[in-house]
C-alpha cells in the first residue's frame, strides 16, 4: 500500500481509534529499535507470515532513513532455494537478546511453540512488541502490543469501527513507523523523492512476491 492510498485510508477512518494507535504504536516500535540495524526480528504464526508487512518496513527504512526500521522475516518453515531474506528459519529467536526487538504478528492463537519461543526472548533482554487479535498469552508477554480482535475482523464493531482487519492496520503501522524521523532541513528532498518512487510504483505491476 503506498503513501496516497493510506492517506485515503486514514481519511476514511478519521475519527476512529486506529490512526492515533497505530501511530502510537509505530513511536514504540521506533524507539525500541537500535541505531545499527538488523536487530528487528518479525515472526507470524505457523499459519500466517507477514512477508507483506516485512517489505513495507524495508520501504520505510529506506525512505526514512532509518536503516533499523528494516526487519529480519523469521519463518516458520523454510523451502530449499529460498533467497537468503527469505530463509531465516525459528532458531534465529534463540539468538534474541538485549537489543534485539521481536515484533510478532499473529491474527488468531500464536501456538504454544511460538509462545515459548517468545518468552525466551524475553527473559533473555528482548523487547517483545505484538500486532494480534487479542491473544491474552501473547498479550502478556509482548512490552506493548495493538490489538484488533476477532469481532472487529468480521465486520462487528471493536473501537474503531467495522470491517477494520489486522492487513489494515499493519499497513497503517508502517507507514507511520517511517514518519517525522529526519531532520527538518532534509524534508523537502526527502519528499521529492517519496514522490517520485511512488509514481514509479503506480506506473509499474506489483511484485508477486516479496
Amino acid at each position: 500500500m503506498d503513501a496516497v492510498r493510506v492517506a485515503l485510508l486514514r481519511e476514511v477512518l478519521a475519527g476512529t481509534q486506529w490512526p492515533g494507535a497505530a501511530r502510537r504504536f509505530a513511536g514504540v516500535l521506533r524507539r525500541s529499535v537500535v541505531p545499527a540495524g538488523g536487530n528487528l526480528l518479525l515472526v507470524g504464526t505457523e499459519s500466517y507470515e507477514p512477508w507483506h508487512l516485512a517489505a513495507h518496513l524495508v520501504d520505510e527504512a529506506a525512505w526514512s532513513g532509518l536503516p533499523e526500521l528494516a526487519p529480519t522475516l523469521v519463518r516458520h518453515r523454510v523451502q530449499p532455494g529460498e533467497p537468503p531474506h527469505l530463509s531465516v528459519g525459528l532458531s534465529r529467536l534463540e539468538a534474541a537478546r538485549r537489543g534485539h526487538t521481536l515484533l510478532v504478528v499473529a491474527p488468531r492463537e500464536p501456538g504454544a511453540g511460538l509462545l515459548e519461543r517468545v518468552h525466551d526472548a524475553r527473559r533473555a533482554g528482548a523487547t517483545v512488541l505484538s500486532l494480534d487479535g487479542g491473544d491474552p498469552d501473547l498479550g502478556t508477554l509482548a512490552h506493548d502490543a495493538l490489538s484488533v480482535p476477532d469481532e472487529a475482523a468480521q465486520g462487528a464493531p471493536a473501537g474503531g469501527g467495522p470491517g477494520m482487519d489486522l492487513d489494515t492496520v499493519q499497513h497503517l503501522v508502517s507507514a507511520a513507523a517511517g514518519e517525522n524521523s529526519l531532520p527538518v532541513q532534509r524534508g523537502p528532498r526527502r519528499f521529492r523523492d517519496r514522490l517520485a518512487r511512488l509514481a514509479d510504483q503506480l506506473t509499474a505491476p506489483p511484485p508477486s512476491r516479496w
